[in-house]
């Protein structure tokens, strides 16, 4: 449903904060030139938030071309130039932290307490993580590795990077995708999803009050038909960085084939909630809930596929149900509200489809049903519990991308690891054991970029977070991603000044 009112400007008042339009090139605000307009929307209540012109081609080439006027004087700078530009950045993301926090919550329906105390806590986080590894761009020291000649390894930034985000979590895309890529020297287009580029834009604008040239960090806000294809395409840009779907990360790749880019993806994601019959039961529930509900369910690494060792299944699929039943349904900026809706209808609709279809060959628990009431104008989707699905359904396979955990037996551990791992995807796993061996075979056997053990879903900036198999590769976050964004070069230096000499001697012969 779409209510062309404007949102309660107490939530986020975005239509007077970006009058100069959506589009962050060189520093400051403009419109778009795609000769349309797009509407952001609160999901909670369907109605308009901001009406903006999304970028097109021409936003797009002007946004390289500020951010390779720019990559010259920024990759330039010493580290401790850009280490310093970006503790001043982590303490303005810090100062407008409820600003943030508002943003996203509105934009995306997430809960005001999970904004406030999960999405900018972490962002501000990376900030000051990357801040600290922009001193450490080095390489290796120097040895005599053939006769007389020393040789040393320099990496350098790789120049124009073009960054593409989803629509989950804006704020913390923008900072995974920007954070690294600046600190190591290099400049950046990002183009966000066209529903929910608040935060990206508002993260650009206190980069440059902290200092950061301009030029260095762009937003282009549109589609990606119009917007994020000519970005990837684009001959000035070096890299390119997406996050998003499998199918549409075939594409980028495609794309980026005929320019010879680097590719960094970071794909779909159906993880594996692994139970064994020796865990603690109640955490392992909690757990199942918490991973499974995070942002609504629309998170790649959320808890979707839960197995569970036979002798506790059914009381699994027991207390699972009973704690959904529990969950607090409602207004995102509401203190007592613990799930809030879907990004947009669409996508509730899209999850409701999936759990409808799922009635033809497996038991919907709990849930699946839109709630009514005050909540009928927002896309909201009850939590949702499905069991007894064959493995190779459907629920099963698919990314569902919402509230939604499927619940699967097994007997044996030989069986839990292998259904586990029997899905294209790897990108995130979790295993709930009390026995140290079993836990330490889950962790070497599963097929994912992350495994927890008797937990799921928290993340660090310190450690690496990326997939496996047809959810991508290369790393977000830690001194991994860091590496992402560079390239490495070899220096040889001749130590005799007749070394070029003696070569030429050795292959021609004397002359």
């Amino acid at each position: 449903m779409h209510n062309p009112g404007n949102a309660a400007p107490d939530r986020f008042p975005a239509q007077d904060r970006f009058a100069d339009g959506a589009q962050y090139i060189a520093g400051r605000l403009t419109k778009g030139t795609s000769g349309h307009t797009h509407t952001v929307v609160d999901p909670a209540t369907g109605a308009d938030v901001l009406t903006y012109e999304p970028a097109g081609p021409d936003d797009v080439d002007a946004a390289v071309a500020a951010a390779r006027e720019a990559f010259p004087g920024w990759a330039g700078a010493t580290p401790g130039e850009r280490s310093d530009a970006l503790h001043r950045f982590a303490a303005v993301l810090a100062d407008r932290a409820e600003d943030f926090a508002r943003a996203e919550s509105l934009q995306c329906g997430k809960p005001l307490k999970l904004t406030r105390e999960f999405d900018v806590p972490g962002s501000i986080d990376n900030a000051a993580f990357f801040a600290g590894a922009a001193r450490l761009l080095q390489g290796q020291s120097a040895g005599e590795y053939s006769g007389d000649h020393t040789s040393y390894v320099r990496r350098e930034p790789i120049g124009v990077v073009g960054s593409i985000a989803p629509w989950n979590y804006p704020l913390q895309m923008a900072a995974w995708k920007i954070l690294p890529a600046i600190a190591a020297g290099n400049t950046i287009v990002l183009k966000p999803a066209e529903i929910t580029p608040l935060t990206s834009l508002m993260f650009a604008q206190a980069a440059t009050e902290a200092g950061i040239p301009d030029g260095v960090i762009n937003i282009v806000s549109g589609t990606g038909r119009e917007a994020g294809e000519h970005l990837v395409a684009h001959p000035d840009v070096a890299m390119t960085s997406f996050t998003g779907s499998t199918a549409v990360g075939k594409r980028v790749a495609e794309v980026a084939t005929a320019t010879v880019k680097r590719l960094h993806l970071e794909l779909g994601g159906k993880a594996p909630f692994l139970v064994f019959d020796d865990a603690d039961l109640d955490a392992a529930v909690h757990g199942a809930v918490a991973g499974a509900l995070i942002n609504t369910g629309q998170d790649c690494t959320a808890a979707t596929r839960a197995y569970v060792q036979r002798p506790l299944y059914e009381a699994f699929v027991e207390k699972t149900a009973a704690l959904m039943d529990t969950v607090r349904v409602g207004d995102p900026f509401a203190p007592g509200t613990d799930l809030g809706p879907l990004v947009s209808h669409v996508q509730r609709d899209r999850v409701a489809a999936f759990v409808d279809r799922a009635r033809s060959y497996a038991r919907v628990v709990t849930g699946g049903e839109a709630p009514q009431g005050d909540l009928k104008d927002g896309a909201y989707y009850r939590p949702t519990l499905i069991a007894d699905a064959a493995q190779d359904s459907e629920a099963v396979q698919s990314e569902i991308f919402g509230p939604v955990l499927v619940v699967l037996p097994f007997d044996t551990d030989d069986e839990g690891i292998r259904l586990a791992n029997d899905t294209p995807y790897g990108l995130a796993a979790s295993a709930w054991s009390r026995d140290v061996y079993r836990a330490n075979r889950a962790t070497r056997e599963i097929k994912a970029g992350c495994v927890w053990i008797n937990d799921h879903i928290p993340i660090i900036s310190e450690m690496p977070h990326g997939g496996y198999k047809a959810s991508g590769f290369g790393k977000d976050m830690s001194a991994y991603s860091f590496e992402e964004y560079t390239q490495v070069k070899h220096v040889m230096f001749d130590n005799t000044a007749v070394a070029a000499k003696d070569w030429h001697r050795t292959v021609f012969g004397d002359r």
